[in-house]
This record gives structure tokens, sequence and C-alpha cells, in this order.
């Protein structure tokens, strides 16, 4: 299949949601950092099947063989049944960060059961009124309903309206905002700890800080939605951990099954206590194909030491940056953690730079048209980084003198 009759069918077939952002290019097979198109052609990935989702690379091996494995002895039961995939992937996680787990599909999903869950814990604690939940100003937590409320940009809202009411929005990494809008009536502060679809910004200590200190104030739960950020991108487990502080609960996907779809609500007491039987499920959360997708994709990060080579190669690629941004003045600014990296340019030209690079065989993804977002896989070799380096420094190099 071309490119031409993948456009020709997503017209005819699909819901057009997925135009103006589809690559000019129809992908066939992938292995660890690289992917190739139905014409053959090699790609560097750098941004880990989109969107960070395969941080192992495409096709691990531990990941497939899991697949196999569990596809040949059992597919799905709902959780009217244990299934041991589940309930060890729970024990993983509870070593990992703590607490107990309740599983789902996606990102959304566990942003939604953790506002739910939140919900819950400030109404056994204190009753109907502590409700409210405070989120940031550019933030992004999903397209369901209560993660669309959750989201602090007015964009993804639009034509959506009403939303689910008790959300309020304030300044990324603002201490006074945050301490001003923390009260008695909230259940929840919801943040990311590195702003991800807005352009890779990191939380200062201060104000995750002050996000910890105003929940235990007000008995509150503090919720992190680590979706993007966890297990592995930012060169900890955690991207919390570069931090002073600890949060109640985390929302993870991703990453979690390294390329199956699965998502987790991870909560420590007392919040984990407010759910009870029947307050939440999901038909397809926790089944034991992507359970053990996920268990296979933590031995692999584990065994291999891929949190380390984040945070290794991560270092190199942002120090290659920074030379090309010495070079020329079309990069204005470089930053993140490990292997999630935002680059920022002086002018609008972001999707020319990223069409540029994929013809030279490197997948990036934009911001808007000023800025790029870096998302390698886990796997990256230091080899590899150059290479894109390489590119990168080519376009952008290019870029400046048109």
């Amino acid at each position: 299949m071309n490119f031409d009759e993948a456009q020709q069918l997503e017209r005819s077939y699909l819901l057009t949601l997925y135009t103006p952002i589809r690559m000019p290019m129809v992908i066939a097979r992938g292995e660890g950092a690289r992917l190739w198109d139905t014409e053959g052609k090699e790609y560097l990935d750098f941004v880990s099947g989109g969107r960070a989702v395969t941080g192992l690379g495409h096709c691990h091996p531990k990941v497939a063989a899991a697949i196999r494995h569990q596809a040949d002895t059992l597919l799905h039961v709902s959780n009217d049944f244990y299934t041991e995939p589940q309930l060890r992937l729970g024990e993983r996680l509870s070593k990992l960060f703590g607490g107990r787990s309740f599983f789902c599909n996606s990102g959304a999903e566990a942003v939604e059961g953790a506002i739910k869950l939140a919900r819950k814990h400030g109404y056994k604690t204190s009753g109907p009124e502590k409700h409210e939940i405070v989120t940031a100003l550019s933030s992004f937590h999903g397209r369901t309903f209560a993660a669309l409320a959750a989201t602090g940009q007015p964009k993804y809202h639009k034509g959506f309206q009403p939303l689910p009411p008790g959300f309020s929005y304030i300044p990324f990494n603002d201490v006074e905002a945050l301490r001003a809008a923390v009260t008695e009536r909230t259940c929840a502060v919801l943040l990311e700890p590195i702003l991800g679809e807005s352009g890779v910004y990191p939380a200062t200590p201060e104000f995750l800080g002050a996000a910890r200190e105003a929940c235990d104030e007000n008995g509150a739960a503090f919720v992190l939605d680590e979706v993007q950020t966890g297990l592995g991108r930012t060169g900890k487990m955690f991207a919390y951990q570069h931090y002073d502080v600890e949060p109640d609960v985390i929302a993870l996907a991703k990453a979690l099954g390294g390329g199956v779809p699965i998502g987790a609500v991870v909560a420590r007491e007392p919040v984990a206590s407010a759910f009870e039987p029947g307050d939440h499920a999901s038909t397809f959360g926790g089944g034991p194909l992507p359970a053990a997708a996920a268990l296979a994709a933590l031995d692999a990060i584990e065994e291999e030491g891929l949190v380390e080579n984040a945070a290794r190669v991560g270092e190199q690629l942002a120090q290659g940056l920074r030379a090309i941004q010495e070079k020329t003045s079309l990069v204005s600014e470089v930053r993140g953690r490990g292997l999630m990296i935002g680059v920022d340019l002086a002018r609008p030209v972001a999707g020319r730079v990223k069409e540029q690079c994929a013809a030279r065989g490197l997948l990036i993804n934009t911001v808007g048209e000023r800025m790029l977002r870096l998302l390698p896989p886990l796997v990256l070799s230091e080899e590899q980084a150059e290479r894109g380096l390489g590119v990168l420094g080519e376009v952008l190099g290019s870029a400046a003198t048109e």
C-alpha cells in the first residue's frame, strides 16, 4: 500500500481526525529505534512510535515473546475472574511506587480513574463540597470528558462544552497561584511533572513542593500524570523522582505495555482505600495479554539498564543540540530531562524542519510552528543519537539561512 492508497481508504472509511498530522508515508515494520515504510525507506524514530509509546523501541524481543506466549495461552477474560499476569503486574508496580493499582486501556482512562478516585476520597473524608480539582494551564491530560476538563488548554475544550465542572487552572510553576487556588474544597491537585504536549517544560522543585504542602494542609490528594514521563523516559523510573516529593497517586500508560494499550492508576493509602467495590471498572483493563506485555516491558527496562541509558543518551542529545544552538540563531532554547527534549525555534519553521528531517530519514515531533519535540525510545544507542544530531544539524543549519 502506498501513501495515495492510504489517503483514499482513510477518506472513504475513517473519520478523518488525524489527516492534518499524518506523515506522508505508510509504516510497514519496526525494530528497535528504526522504522521502515512500505516503499522500503528506513527511518530513525525520535518519537517512539508517536507520543512516547514505544519506549522500548519497536518489537522488543521480550515483549514480542510475552505476547506470543500469552496469545497462545489466554487472550481475555473479564475482571470477573483472577488472572496471574494482572496480579503480578499489580505486585510489580507496588514494588516500584507503592500502593495498589487499577488497570485500564489508555492514559486518558488512567487520568479519569485518578479523578474519580480523588473525588471519592474527598467525598468520604469531607462530603460532596470537597470536589474541586486544581490543574495547570498548558497541561494536557487526555480527550475523554473529565480528562479534557482537567486539561488547561481552551483550544481542546471548544465545541465540547459543557464540560464537567469543578476544575480550576493555574499558571504552571506559579507557586503563589497554586497556594491561593488550593482550599478546603479541593480534593486534588493534578499536575504533569513535565508539561509534555505543550512543549517539554519541567516543573520547578518549588512548584511541586508547594503542591505537596498545599495538599497536606487541605486534606487533598496529590496526583501526578506520568502518562508520558513515567517508566524511564526522563532518566528516572518516574519523573517525580527528580524532585523531593512523593505523590499519592500516579497515572501511567504509553510505555507501560511496550506498545500494547494499557493504562494504570497507582494509589497509596489512605487515598487508595477510597474506592469500594463497584465504584469503577473496565472490561478490558488489565487483561492477560496487555498485562503480560507490561510485565515483559518492565523486565526489559530494569534488566537492560534502560533508565540509565535514557539519562546518558539524553544528556548526549541535549549537549549536541546546544552545540547546534551555538552555531545557529534559529535554535533559541533546549530543555528537558532524559529522552524528553524540547527545542524552541526563533522562527515559525518547525513544520518545514519536521518534513526535511523525515526526508533525510529522521522522525521528529513538533508543537506548533516554533517548537520541536524529541521523544526517542529508551533503547536509543549513542551512535543513533549522533546520527540524529547530524540530521538535525544539517536541517536546522539549512533552515537558518532560508
